[in-house]
């Protein structure tokens, strides 16, 4: 899939409404950015290219018409479409005042969405096919290898953010290489000479874990000698990077939704907020949409924590890549433990591509390693390990009594002894009596 050029930015504080609109925007190879409150909308705009709005009129604190009106004044080349629950003429003269180009009524269809963001969008979109954005994988992104289609739909999503501190939520399986994803935003954008700070929220005691993205101040707690500064203020003008913010408990939830909220932090033993200004990338590979359901993860921090999301591929679903990774490791163990470029058998090869690979490209990172170190010259299959290769499924036993299940093996342990039944009892710990016993029933 390649995606089109347009970014369409989001705001509704209904989740179910904003996640409909995403699925269907995405569904028609448009980028989005989601914001479930105007506070949000204008932080992704200030560093954000956008080529359509589409908002809710009625929403909390601040609503949909003041956004109308900012965005009129600040980014007047920016369309707007309006969709709302509650229509009236004196809301539609409003809107149409601000510059509103189409107007949606909920509930609409997916046809009716579609017309309404053509009509929205640019001319041009009506009168020549989007062309899409290409990112050149071997310059930009040297450390995520790959030309799977899955893959290089992770890379496009990665150059439509790696300039903005919009906020990610990369998923995917335990070893598909999020934190590298988070890097390459990081280091392949205009922000790379800033901090990149990660923090990893499932290796850190739950009453360390605040601590360490907050900081704290002297006398805080037993051992706080001193001020120290936490995760977010060290990130700043940068990224903060929260590996698997799945496991990080309610109480942290809750902080970390004000801070992405107010944009300040307060330090453990503090009153004093401190501004922040850095992009905060967080991964995980649990379902967070279950654990919504489970009441283990807060919903409002979801829909804040992944304004763009991003998917990383499991490596059984991009095949075509692993002969590239292969590469890339026997090159990497090579130079180190053989102190020259290794190279491996097609027949080896091949097993790595038939394999499930479960623990994904750490895994095939680490079978490549135990490879290089066990090889002479060149990898072959007597250096892979044997649950990788070809293996016998052998049918079970039909199901039996147990006496039937005693008898056979009396009589293995009889064959085994030459048929010494004085042998054989004494192997089984019973009488010759009770041995011809078990035989004629």
């Amino acid at each position: 899939m390649q995606l089109r050029r347009e970014n369409i930015l989001i705001v509704d504080d209904d989740l179910n409404i904003l996640e409909l609109l995403q699925r269907h925007l995405n569904s028609w190879d448009y980028h989005t950015y989601r914001a479930v409150s105007v506070k949000e909308a204008v932080s992704i705009l200030s560093d954000s290219s956008i080529d359509l709005l589409i908002t809710d009129l009625k929403m909390p604190e601040i609503d949909g018409f003041e956004l109308l009106k900012f965005v009129s004044e600040h980014y007047p080349t920016i369309p707007k479409l309006i969709v709302t629950g509650f229509p009236s003429v004196q809301d539609s003269l409003a809107a149409i005042k601000s510059g509103v180009i189409e107007y949606l009524t909920k509930p609409f269809t997916k046809e009716e969405l579609k017309t309404a963001v053509i009509k929205a969008l640019p001319i041009r979109n009506t009168e020549e096919p989007p062309k899409p954005l290409n990112f050149n994988n071997e310059t930009t992104f040297n450390e995520i290898i790959g030309k799977s289609e899955k893959i290089e739909e992770v890379l496009q999503l990665i150059g439509r953010v790696k300039n903005n501190k919009a906020t990610v939520l990369v998923t995917g399986e335990s070893g598909t290489g999020k934190e590298l994803v988070a890097r390459a935003i990081h280091y392949s954008g205009k922000f790379s000479n800033a901090p990149f700070i990660a923090v990893n929220c499932g290796g850190i005691p739950e009453n360390l874990l605040e601590a360490e993205l907050f900081g704290y101040m002297k006398g805080a707690f037993t051992g706080a000698d001193k001020n120290r500064k936490g995760a977010f203020q060290a990130a700043q003008g940068g990224t903060l990077f929260l590996d698997e913010i799945g496991n990080a408990s309610l109480a942290v939830q809750v902080r970390l939704l004000r801070v992405l909220q107010e944009k300040e932090v307060v330090r453990i033993g503090s009153q004093i907020p401190e501004k922040i200004d850095l992009r905060v990338v967080a991964a995980t590979n649990s379902n967070l949409h279950e654990m919504i359901k489970q009441q283990t993860f807060r919903e409002d921090l979801y829909y804040r924590l992944s304004v763009v999301e991003i998917d990383v591929p499991p490596l059984r679903e991009r095949v075509v890549d692993i002969p590239l990774l292969v590469d890339k490791f026997l090159f990497k163990y090579g130079i180190e433990y053989k102190d020259r470029f290794i190279k491996m058998d097609t027949d080896a090869l091949e097993v790595l591509k038939r394999y499930h690979w479960p623990g994904n490209i750490r895994e095939l990172e680490n079978v490549i390693q135990r490879a290089v170190i066990m090889c002479d010259k060149k990898v072959s299959l007597s250096n892979l390990p044997d649950h990788l290769k070809y293996t016998l499924d052998f049918p079970d036993e039909a199901l039996t009594t147990l006496a039937n299940m005693e008898k056979n093996y009396i009589l293995k342990v009889l064959r085994a002894t030459g048929n010494n039944k004085t042998k054989a009892a004494e192997i089984l710990q019973i009488t010759r009596k009770t041995l011809r016993e078990k035989l004629k029933d």
